[in-house]
């Protein structure tokens, strides 16, 4: 049973970027919560988030706010190398812990930090924020309820508008683990585990990032353990803006979460057109929010948090069959991704 902590609920935020911001804009505006340290390495930026969020004290080193004795809970939104000293820090000093995906771009890493999580009791979720849109939340109810019969199909697509800055791709661990790994954990939400994989890629956008070992074009074939067959597209350019769809077919008919307009609008003249959604954040907006409600709730009620701990090993698990299906040119059984002996303990 997850420990109910004391009202309000005393968070730090540790990283003071756009996502930062995002989650501190969510979390000053649900009751019971206060923010009361921000922490980042360049100062003018969390002296302005402390702002935004009236939290009393920034420092520049996240481990301090972590060990700050006022502190209960943390939202890690620092850059991703950081995530697992991170998580393992706060999870030693009893602190429950809000993640941005992935905790590491490694098996090992992943699996051992999540294991110390397990150990300490504390609460954990993974920011895969498409399971708190309202349009996907809708269509796992329905699933659930046998409105689509027995799944036989699935597909997903995402678009970015364009690469991030290359110094972040190289860090990222690849376009599976980085870019993919939202549909493929729809997927897993959605429709359940996948057994098998078989992933293309190559560069059609940007040519380093062919040259940093990465591609910017794929398409991965899923075959799921029930049975159901999927397929995942992304691109890292999609010149109008951001492009997201899922399909979940079956034999009683099929759940679409089509690309989303920004107004309920759309002109019909010469050209048609509609006020289309340019980037993610916007997109998502509302399921960022609802995500970090949900966080705050299954605390506040002693419940574990969704996405855990599974779903953050096992989310990375299939982004990186993908990646292995890609430079070996093979389908890969996603199960066969395990951490060598070797690499145990980090």
């Amino acid at each position: 049973m997850t420990k109910t902590p004391s009202l309000p609920i005393r968070f730090a935020i540790l990283g003071a970027g756009r996502m930062g911001a995002e989650h501190g804009l969510a979390l000053v505006s649900l009751p019971d919560v206060q923010v009361v340290a921000v922490a980042d390495p360049i100062e003018d930026a969390a002296l302005r988030l402390a702002q935004l969020t009236r939290a009393a004290r920034t420092y520049a080193d996240p481990h301090d706010a972590i060990h700050d004795p006022q502190v209960q809970a943390v939202i890690i939104v620092t850059p991703t190398g950081t995530h697992a000293a991170l998580i393992e820090a706060a999870a030693n000093a009893g602190k429950a812990i809000f993640c941005e995906k992935p905790v590491a771009t490694d098996l090992a890493e992943t699996e051992r930090v999540m294991k110390i999580v397990q150990e300490r009791g504390v609460p954990f979720q993974i920011g895969f924020n498409r399971r708190y849109d309202a349009a996907y939340l809708q269509a796992k109810e329905r699933i659930l309820a046998g409105e689509v019969g027995q799944i036989e199909q699935f597909s997903a697509t995402g678009r970015d508008p364009a690469p991030p800055p290359l110094e972040y791709l190289k860090g990222s661990g690849g376009v599976f683990l980085d870019q993919s790994i939202h549909d493929l954990d729809a997927a897993r939400f959605l429709v359940g585990e996948v057994r098998e994989v078989i992933a293309v890629g190559t560069v059609k956008v940007d040519r380093a990032i062919g040259e940093i070992g990465d591609v910017d074009t794929t398409s991965v074939i899923l075959m799921f353990e029930n049975g159901a067959q999927g397929v995942v597209q992304n691109s890292r350019r999609a010149v109008y803006g951001y492009d997201v769809r899922t399909e979940v077919f079956g034999s009683g008919g099929k759940l679409v979460m089509d690309a989303t307009p920004r107004t309920a609008l759309m002109r019909y003249g010469e050209n048609v057109s509609m006020d289309h959604f340019y980037f993610f954040m916007d997109r998502f907006k509302d399921a960022y929010r609802a995500e970090i409600a949900a966080f705050v709730r299954a605390l506040s009620e002693g419940r574990p948090p969704t996405p855990g701990p599974h779903d953050a090993l096992e989310s990375l698990r299939l982004a990186l069959a993908c990646t292995r299906s890609l430079k070996e040119g093979r389908a890969v059984r996603v199960q066969d991704v395990q951490v060598e002996p070797q690499g145990v303990g980090g």
